[in-house]
């Protein structure tokens, strides 16, 4: 048997986990999209999921989402030219700078956070609430299980 044919029948756990992520990722922004933010990429969950309403650093939003540091000041510029986030100085070491969300950053930020919600219940509604909340238990312990590397996952 072919490896691709093995591999699409009996897919790994990387394949797995890509496929969920990037399935979800997908059913997220297309939502989003019909709500007004069809401007927005898969790959600016990477600011967008971690980033807090007073301001996150960027280093701090590049180790929460495994990306480093050149890829997320990439993601920043988007996001910025786009209207969701601004760069102000942190209060706390005026040489550090804050990513703070705009208005429609925090609209953006709400929506996913309800979008998301809605399709964990729709998949707890698919699988059974109790099967759904053994597989995020199983899940977390996965992830947790691994060691982070600091480079960048897939866009």
């Amino acid at each position: 048997m072919k490896r691709s044919t093995r591999k699409e029948r009996e897919p790994d756990l990387g394949i797995l986990s890509v496929q969920l992520s990037a399935r979800v990722q997908r059913e997220l922004f297309a939502r989003a999209a019909e709500r007004g933010f069809a401007d927005a990429r898969p790959r600016h969950g990477a600011v967008l999921a971690y980033l807090d309403e007073e301001g996150t650093r960027p280093g701090e939003l590049a180790r929460l989402s495994g990306r480093n540091k050149q890829t997320m000041g990439a993601i920043i510029d988007e996001l910025e030219r786009l209207g969701y986030v601004r760069r102000e100085p942190d209060p706390a070491d005026r040489r550090a700078k804050l990513i703070v969300p705009t208005d429609r950053g925090r609209e953006m930020m709400r929506i996913s956070d309800e979008l998301v919600q809605q399709i964990e219940q729709e998949l707890s509604e698919r699988l059974g609430a109790a099967t759904y909340a053994e597989f995020r238990v199983a899940l977390s312990h996965a992830a947790g299980g691994l060691r982070p590397t600091g480079a960048d996952v897939g866009d």
